[in-house]
């Protein structure tokens, strides 16, 4: 099957194979029935009547648009059939012709299209002419006459339809079998609708003339119907494209499909060659320009619409439509140079701002226009897409200002985490993975005498300089206060430390801040993948250790050594201590309250494991934690948390309190296919509603696997616990993603929270989060609520829950009985008693 660009590179010209064949059939089948019947031409009356009853009868013709041509259903089967009977074939062929070279004239069409229409016209009317002199007409009307007349008026359709289907194959490709078939279907069965109501006619013009008063009326009435009834069609067809558009602009707003599926759905709502979205350059968005054309794959960066047009529009702030008979004289010039026959371009608005255009160009009928109602339709979609352009920015400026530093607009340390988690992933032959660590020196007695100005000043230009001369496959970020990291493949250690010995040599060129020049030193530390292993925070750690220990030698410069520090040792007895302390239940679990912050009452606990070791004291979780999944430990540390939780949801539940606990879950217990029998079978064991337990997952840890960590999820939602995704706003899932998610609950990374109070970035990050999670129906929980400030804040926009040292701190189980009876008060209710916050502490 020929593709779509080939069939858009055949000439027109081709039609003239199928055009002349048809001219000589025309002429041969009227010159042998004009012979037959040997009548001539019919008196001038009837064949002026019916002259103005083909005109009548061309001007009523019903349009489809099929792809790129016209399907026309017409009411001319019903004049040529009377035509038929009451005039000779010569007389038949000749005001039939003639009619239709008026239509020709008037809608101006392509010579070779003019030429093809008249002889396809000529050649079917002709066939008809000799059916019927062949078989003769009585003089009165009886049911031969009614079959002669169907076959041959069903002749005209059938010839006329095999020759537009020939020139549609001929220049466009050979017609998938579908379109075909349905094409002949709807043109046969036309034609016998048609044929039965002439019939029907020629009875009622044989029993009484008068009866073409009635018909004429009839005809008027039904044609106002059909156009009532066409026009409400028209519209239910355009409500019912622009719903689908407007989901599938919702459904792919986020996965990077936008400006394909809108545009590919635009140029087919309104029939165009081309449809445009055009976005003004905007802050660190580039202008850009896309297209979707008739017959393409893909979408181009060009567009027909002349740039005067869309100025216009632009500036204006109202759409611009433009055809070659319509719209400003300058702007038609512009029109006929550029190409399209016509333009409407639909300025996208952002409040009292134009950020871009949505523009479509060239009506794919030759013989039409865009009109009003095309119009209205474009600044329809014109407004939804502005709406989408505004939020997908909105979310990529909070993903962006969520994984950059703000002062330098470096990735920050969880960006600089992610890109190196990648890069360790990918394994090559003698290939190492480097961190490169810059700690600038002597920045805090910058900060005290010139004040934290002139400090931000040196920080942003030291990451311009580490940004323009670290090499191009570098990924350069802000992971500290003064430190600055770059990672990147390189052939051995040695090569590594060589590009960091030249690397701060470089950066340490004078920085004038106001009137003085800043000699700025720093101290370089460096580890490699695999050598010092494969973990990204570890190594980045590792780098940090050894640019500490480079500022007491000269050059300041230090590779990574296991002397620098005993972490690994330390963790290996951790790991052995942490197995003897589940084995005898020497681990703690801690609950932090959780608050409505609608009207104040406890709402649940959240469950947290403490481990304070003989030796080392408080064991911070995330490395106790860490610890057990290197070890293999995980799943019984996490049945520990489980059973204390639930052993105390079952001991408030027979005091007749309802106190719902909420436990922290590890990226790899979402892969553990006997987790959900675990959980319900501890849920059967303590006798506990599933409702009241809140698995709490990390934002960024169903990331990694998706397909097989998702049926583990919709298994534990089958089961009935609540899902909440942890510290949201500080992984990096996909907004599609978080939609296919079956959780309840969305918690605010205290990140975000702690800062909103002050910082209007971290706010409007955090009333993003909480409108996104009201879009998908989900709890808002917040984390780190420590002043009322803060708090007030998240009331008035409709967060639902806090948690954090306002409330309480993370208490033993005795001392949470302490504050339960000291800071709230007990309220029964139909479920069980509820305990409500008198006071934020």
């Amino acid at each position: 099957m020929p593709s779509a660009a080939s069939r858009a590179q055949r000439s027109p010209q081709l039609a003239w194979f199928v055009t002349v064949p048809l001219a000589v059939l025309a002429i041969v089948c009227i010159a042998e029935a004009a012979h037959i019947d040997n009548k001539g031409l019919s008196s001038l009356p009837t064949f002026a009547v019916f002259f103005v009853v083909f005109v009548a009868a061309e001007a009523t013709q019903i349009q489809f648009e099929v792809r790129r041509h016209a399907v026309l259903m017409s009411v001319t089967e019903v004049p040529l059939l009377l035509a038929l009977q009451y005039m000779s074939p010569l007389s038949v062929f000749v005001v039939r012709l003639l009619a239709a070279a008026v239509f020709t004239v008037i809608r101006r069409g392509d010579l070779v299209k003019q030429i093809f229409n008249l002889a396809n016209i000529g050649a079917g009317t002709a066939v008809a002419c000799l059916i019927v002199a062949r078989f003769g007409l009585p003089a009165e009307v009886t049911p031969r006459s009614w079959l002669v007349l169907i076959i041959a008026v069903t002749a005209d359709v059938l010839v006329t339809l095999m020759a537009v289907l020939g020139v549609i194959t001929l220049v466009q490709g050979r017609i998938p079998g579908q379109d075909l078939l349905l094409g002949a279907v709807s043109s046969i069965v036309a034609c016998l609708v048609n044929s039965t109501v002439g019939v029907v006619v020629l009875i009622m013009l044989n029993q009484s003339r008068w009866a073409l008063v009635l018909l004429v009326v009839l005809g008027v009435v039904v044609a106002a119907v059909y156009r009532a009834y066409s026009q409400f069609l028209r519209q239910h067809k355009n409500l019912a494209e622009l719903y689908e558009l407007t989901n599938a602009v919702a459904e792919h707003t986020y996965d990077g499909t936008l400006a394909d599926v809108l545009l590919t759905r635009v140029r087919t709502l309104l029939h165009a060659e081309f449809a445009t979205l055009w976005l003004a350059p905007q802050g660190r968005y580039p202008e850009s320009l896309l297209s979707a054309r008739a017959d393409d794959r893909g979408l181009l960066d060009l567009s027909p619409t002349p740039r005067a047009v869309r100025d216009r529009a632009v500036a204006s702030g109202k759409t611009v439509a433009i055809s070659s008979r319509t719209g400003d004289a300058t702007l038609r010039d512009a029109l006929r140079e550029a190409g399209p026959k016509d333009v409407i371009v639909a300025p996208l608005r952002s409040g009292g701002t134009v950020i871009g255009t949505l523009e479509v160009a060239g009506h794919l009928m030759r013989t039409l226009t865009f009109t009003d109602s095309d119009i209205k339709l474009l600044e329809t979609v014109a407004a939804q897409t502005s709406v989408t352009v505004e939020n997908s920015r909105l979310v990529d400026r909070l993903r962006f200002d969520a994984n950059h530093d703000s002062l330098t607009g470096l990735p920050n340390r969880r960006r600089m985490l992610s890109a190196l988690d990648h890069a360790v992933k990918i394994t090559a032959t003698g290939d190492v993975v480097a961190v490169l660590v810059f700690d600038i020196d002597s920045l805090s007695d910058i900060n005290e005498s010139l004040g934290h100005a002139a400090g931000d000043k040196v920080l942003v230009e030291f990451a311009t300089r580490l940004r323009e001369l670290s090499p191009s496959a570098a990924y350069v970020g802000r992971v500290g206060g003064d430190k600055f990291a770059a990672t990147l493949r390189m052939e051995t250690v040695d090569a590594a430390q060589a590009l960091a010995a030249t690397l701060r040599d470089s950066l340490r060129r004078p920085m004038e801040i106001g009137s003085l020049r800043i000699d700025i030193d720093s101290a370089a530390g460096i580890s490699v993948h695999p050598d010092h292993g494969s973990d990204p925070e570890s190594l980045l750690q590792q780098a940090d250790v050894a640019s500490r220990a480079a500022k007491g030698q000269t050059p300041p410069l230090q590779v990574f050594d296991q002397s620098l520090e005993s972490t690994p040792v330390r963790r290996v007895g951790l790991a052995s201590d942490l197995r003897r302390a589940l084995d005898h239940g020497d681990l703690d679990l801690y609950y932090q309250p959780k608050v409505s912050l609608h009207n104040r009452q406890l709402v649940g606990v959240e469950c947290l494991a403490r481990w304070e070791h003989p030796l080392h004291g408080p064991v911070a979780p995330e490395e106790f934690v860490a610890i057990a999944e290197h070890t293999g430990q995980l799943g019984r540390l996490t049945e520990f948390v489980l059973r204390e939780a639930l052993r105390r949801a079952k001991e408030w539940a027979q005091t007749g309190r309802t106190m719902p606990v909420s436990v922290n879950l590890s990226t790899k217990s979402l892969v553990d296919a006997d987790f959900p029998d675990q959980v319900a079978a501890l849920l059967d064991e303590y006798g506990i509603d599933p409702d009241l337990l809140t698995l709490e997952i990390k934002e960024d840890s169903p990331v990694g696997d998706t397909d097989r960590q998702l049926p583990i999820l919709r298994r534990l939602d089958t089961i009935g616990v609540r899902l909440a995704v942890d510290d949201f706003g500080s992984g990096y899932s996909s907004l599609p993603y978080l939609r296919r998610l079956p959780v309840d609950e969305v918690k605010i990374d205290r990140s975000f929270v702690q800062g909103m109070a002050t910082d209007p970035g971290e706010l409007a990050i955090v009333r993003a989060i909480v409108d996104l999670a009201r879009h998908f129906e989900l709890r808002v929980v917040a984390e780190g609520v420590e002043s009322e400030r803060t708090l007030s804040l998240l009331a008035d926009m409709g967060c639902d829950v806090g948690q954090g040292f306002l409330f309480s701190r993370p208490l033993p189980y005795d001392r949470l009985e302490a504050w339960l009876a000291a800071q709230t008060d007990a309220e029964p209710t139909a479920t069980g008693e509820v305990r409500r916050l008198r006071a934020a502490s």
